[in-house]
Protein backbone atom coordinates (compact mmCIF):
# COMPACT_ATOMS: atom_id res chain seq x y z
CA UNK A 1 0.00 0.00 0.00
CA UNK A 2 1.39 3.79 -0.99
CA UNK A 3 1.63 6.19 1.59
CA UNK A 4 0.38 9.92 0.05
CA UNK A 5 0.56 13.48 1.96
CA UNK A 6 -2.59 15.44 2.25
CA UNK A 7 -3.25 18.79 3.31
CA UNK A 8 -5.90 19.39 6.76
CA UNK A 9 -7.24 22.40 7.20
CA UNK A 10 -8.21 22.97 11.27
CA UNK A 11 -10.88 24.49 12.94
CA UNK A 12 -11.63 24.50 16.72
CA UNK A 13 -15.17 24.60 17.34
CA UNK A 14 -16.95 24.54 20.19
CA UNK A 15 -15.00 21.72 22.22
CA UNK A 16 -14.20 20.04 18.89
CA UNK A 17 -11.33 20.24 16.40
CA UNK A 18 -12.26 19.98 13.05
CA UNK A 19 -9.92 18.53 10.26
CA UNK A 20 -10.90 18.73 6.48
CA UNK A 21 -9.02 17.59 4.13
CA UNK A 22 -8.34 20.04 1.13
CA UNK A 23 -7.64 17.41 -1.50
CA UNK A 24 -10.75 15.40 -0.77
CA UNK A 25 -14.25 16.20 0.40
CA UNK A 26 -13.61 14.18 3.71
CA UNK A 27 -13.61 15.73 7.49
CA UNK A 28 -13.32 14.71 10.97
CA UNK A 29 -13.13 15.49 14.12
CA UNK A 30 -11.62 15.42 17.91
CA UNK A 31 -10.68 16.52 20.94
CA UNK A 32 -7.69 17.61 20.37
CA UNK A 33 -5.40 18.51 16.86
CA UNK A 34 -4.00 15.71 16.69
CA UNK A 35 -6.75 13.01 17.50
CA UNK A 36 -9.10 14.77 14.61
CA UNK A 37 -5.95 14.49 12.33
CA UNK A 38 -5.82 10.85 13.29
CA UNK A 39 -9.26 10.21 12.82
CA UNK A 40 -9.09 12.21 9.30
CA UNK A 41 -6.13 9.82 8.56
CA UNK A 42 -8.46 7.00 9.55
CA UNK A 43 -11.51 8.37 7.41
CA UNK A 44 -9.32 8.53 4.21
CA UNK A 45 -7.83 5.39 4.74
CA UNK A 46 -11.68 3.93 4.91
CA UNK A 47 -12.96 6.57 1.97
CA UNK A 48 -9.61 4.63 -0.60
CA UNK A 49 -10.60 1.22 0.39
CA UNK A 50 -11.79 -1.13 -2.55
CA UNK A 51 -15.84 -1.65 -1.54
CA UNK A 52 -16.39 -4.99 -0.88
CA UNK A 53 -20.06 -6.22 -1.83
CA UNK A 54 -21.32 -8.97 0.64
CA UNK A 55 -24.42 -9.48 -2.22
CA UNK A 56 -23.57 -9.77 -5.60
CA UNK A 57 -26.55 -7.29 -6.85
CA UNK A 58 -28.29 -8.88 -9.52
CA UNK A 59 -28.25 -6.34 -13.31
CA UNK A 60 -30.96 -6.61 -15.32
CA UNK A 61 -31.89 -4.81 -18.71
CA UNK A 62 -34.82 -2.97 -19.47
CA UNK A 63 -36.67 -0.73 -21.95
CA UNK A 64 -38.90 2.21 -21.49
CA UNK A 65 -41.01 4.49 -23.36
CA UNK A 66 -39.33 8.16 -23.82
CA UNK A 67 -41.05 10.62 -25.51
CA UNK A 68 -38.37 13.24 -26.66
CA UNK A 69 -37.48 15.62 -29.85
CA UNK A 70 -35.46 13.42 -32.30
CA UNK A 71 -32.72 16.31 -32.83
CA UNK A 72 -32.23 16.20 -28.93
CA UNK A 73 -29.93 13.04 -27.65
CA UNK A 74 -29.78 11.28 -24.64
CA UNK A 75 -26.44 11.32 -22.63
Amino acid sequence: MKTHTFTASISHEGKWFVAQCLEVDVASQGKSEDEAINNLREALELYFEDPLPTVMPKLRRFKAKIPFDETATLS
